[in-house]
C-alpha cells in the first residue's frame, strides 16, 4: 500500500508532517478528516479575545494539531529512555489530537455562558460518534474508552501517560502558551520547547520528572504561564466580553422560546440543554452562535439587541479593578453604578455588574513536578524559590459599567482608598 504524507504548515512548529506508513499516524490522518474534528476549524481558540487582541483568530483545529505535534516529540523523548513507550503511540497521539473535541462555541467562554464542560463532551463524542470511535477501535480494541479515560483523568495503567496529556507540564499547555502568545502579539510565551523536552525523564515511581539541567527552562515555562494568565486570559477587556456574553445568553433564556428567533439547534442549547444530543452538540459552533447574535441585534427585544450590538460592534463597557475594596464596598460601588446608569437612561440590568476571578497558581499537590537527579527525587518547589512564589493564587474583581459614567465612578472609588 502506497504511503500518504500530509504536511500542515504551522506558524509555530513549521511543518507538521504525518505519514500514513506509521499506523499511529495513519489513525491521526483519519481522525483529522472526520467531520467532528473539522468542526474545530469553526471555533476560535481564545473565544472573544479577538476583541482585545486583533490577531487572536486561531482555531481549536490549529491548536489541536499543535498539541499532537508536541505530544509526538514528548513521546519520542520517552521512547529514547524506554522503548516500550512506542506501544502507546496510538493512544497518546489520539488523546492529544482529540483533547478539545468537546469545546462549544467561543471555547472556554462558551463553557461559562452555556454551562458545559468540554472534557465531558470530548469523552462522550470520542466513545459515541462513529467517525471517531470506529477508527480508534479498528486501531486497537478498547482504544476509544482509553482515550476518553485519559481526557477525564481516569487513566490508571501508567501515570506518566496521563501526565503527557494532563499535568502541570503537558503537551496542551506547551502548545497553547506558545500559540496564544504568538497570535496575541505578546512576547511572554517564548518558551524553550526543545530544552524543556530534553529535560524530561522518568522518576523511579514510573511517573514524569525533569532532570536538573532543565530546571531553569521549566521555571521559565511556569513564569510564562503565570504572566499569560495575568496579561492575556484574564485581561480586563476579556472579562468585559465574557460578562456581556453571559448577560446575553441569560437574557435570551429569560425571554424564552417563541419570543425570539432561534433555529432548532440553538433552541436546544438555550432552553433544553439537558436534551442536547451528540449530533446537536456538533451542529453548534462560532458561526451559528454569532449568526444568532446578528439576528437578535436587529430583531430581538431591546435588552437582547443592545447586548448583541455591544458584542458585535465592540461597543464595550468599562471595567475598573476594585479587588482592594471590601465586599461591602464592592456592592456599594455596583449600586452607585446602577443609579448613575439609570440617571443617564442606560439600563443598569445589562450594563452594570461585578465579575470576580481567581487565578490559580502552581499546584504542587495536584500532579506537581518533581526533579530526579539519578539519586534523589524532590518536589520542584523545594528546589526553586521562583516556583515556590507561584503557588499563591491571585484574586481579581472588576466593576463593570457604561463608559458614560466613567469619571463619576472613578471619583467615587477614590473615596474608598
Amino acid at each position: 500500500m502506497t504511503s500518504i504524507v500530509t504536511t500542515y504548515h504551522d506558524p509555530l512548529h513549521n511543518g507538521i508532517r504525518i505519514n500514513s506508513k506509521d499506523p499511529a499516524e495513519a489513525l491521526i490522518m483519519e481522525l483529522i478528516d472526520s467531520p467532528a474534528f473539522q468542526r474545530l476549524r469553526r471555533i476560535k481558540q481564545l473565544g472573544p479575545a479577538f476583541l482585545t487582541f486583533h490577531g487572536a483568530e486561531s482555531s481549536r483545529f490549529t491548536h489541536s494539531l499543535g498539541v499532537f505535534h508536541v505530544a509526538r516529540k514528548f513521546l519520542e523523548k520517552l521512547e529514547n529512555i524506554d522503548q516500550s513507550f512506542a506501544n502507546k503511540r496510538g493512544l497518546v497521539f489520539a488523546a492529544s489530537l482529540l483533547h478539545d473535541l468537546g469545546h462549544g462555541p467561543l471555547s472556554h467562554t462558551g463553557e461559562e455562558i452555556f454551562g458545559i464542560k468540554h472534557e465531558t463532551w470530548s469523552a462522550n463524542l470520542i466513545t459515541n460518534i462513529p467517525s471517531i470511535s470506529n477508527p480508534l477501535e479498528n486501531f486497537q480494541k478498547g482504544m476509544a474508552k482509553e482515550v476518553a479515560d485519559l481526557l477525564l483523568k481516569n487513566y490508571r495503567p501508567q501515570s506518566i501517560i496521563q501526565s503527557i496529556i494532563s499535568s502541570q507540564l503537558d503537551c496542551d499547555r506547551l502548545d497553547y502558551l506558545l500559540r496564544d502568545s504568538y497570535s496575541t502579539g505578546t512576547s511572554y510565551g517564548q518558551l524553550d520547547l526543545e530544552r524543556i523536552l530534553n529535560a524530561l525523564t522518568i522518576a523511579p515511581d514510573g511517573d514524569l520528572a525533569i532532570s536538573p539541567k532543565g530546571l531553569m527552562a521549566v521555571e521559565h515555562y511556569l513564569v510564562v504561564r503565570n504572566l499569560m494568565y495575568r496579561s492575556i486570559y484574564n485581561h480586563r477587556i476579556n472579562e468585559v466580553c465574557t460578562w456581556i456574553l453571559e448577560q446575553l445568553i441569560k437574557t435570551a433564556r429569560r425571554i424564552g422560546p417563541g419570543k425570539i428567533w432561534a433555529d432548532e439547534i440553538m433552541a436546544k442549547w438555550l432552553w433544553s440543554p439537558d436534551e442536547i444530543s451528540l449530533e446537536t452538540f456538533l451542529e453548534n459552533d462560532d458561526i451559528r452562535t454569532i449568526y444568532h447574535f446578528m439576528r437578535w441585534s436587529k430583531e430581538g427585544p431591546k435588552q437582547l439587541s443592545t447586548l448583541c450590538e455591544r458584542f458585535l460592534n465592540r461597543n464595550l463597557l468599562k471595567a475598573l479593578d476594585i479587588k482592594h475594596l471590601s465586599n461591602e464596598q464592592k456592592l456599594e460601588s455596583l449600586a452607585f453604578a446602577r443609579v448613575l446608569s439609570s440617571k443617564n437612561n442606560i439600563d443598569p440590568d445589562i450594563s452594570c455588574g461585578l465579575r470576580n476571578n481567581n487565578q490559580y497558581g502552581y499546584h504542587p499537590y495536584e500532579g506537581g513536578l518533581r526533579v530526579w537527579d539519578g539519586a534523589q527525587l524532590k518536589a520542584l518547589e523545594d528546589l526553586s524559590p521562583v516556583v515556590s512564589s507561584l503557588i499563591k493564587s491571585t484574586d481579581s474583581s472588576w466593576l463593570i459599567y457604561p463608559k458614560e459614567i466613567d469619571n463619576e465612578i472613578k471619583t467615587s472609588i477614590k473615596l474608598f482608598a
